[in-house]
């Protein structure tokens, strides 16, 4: 039976903590940024954790990462 892999896209987006959950930055936060709120932007830096019913779907794409 062949290797299992690790879904690329996941990998590069998604970090894990020491906690075990999951990491990941905002959406909408790189460019056309005149039109958006100034607190939108500046919240958008800040990390965002996946919930808990998007963890067993991302698990399974990074099995192969600890």
């Amino acid at each position: 039976m062949p290797k299992m892999k690790t879904h690329s896209a996941t990998k590069k987006r998604v970090k894990r903590t020491a906690n075990g959950s999951f990491k990941v930055s905002h959406a909408q936060h790189n460019h056309l940024k005149s039109n958006k709120n100034k607190n939108t932007v500046r919240n958008n830096r800040s990390a965002n954790y996946l919930s808990s019913s998007d963890v067993k779907r991302i698990k399974a794409n990074l099995d192969n990462i600890k």
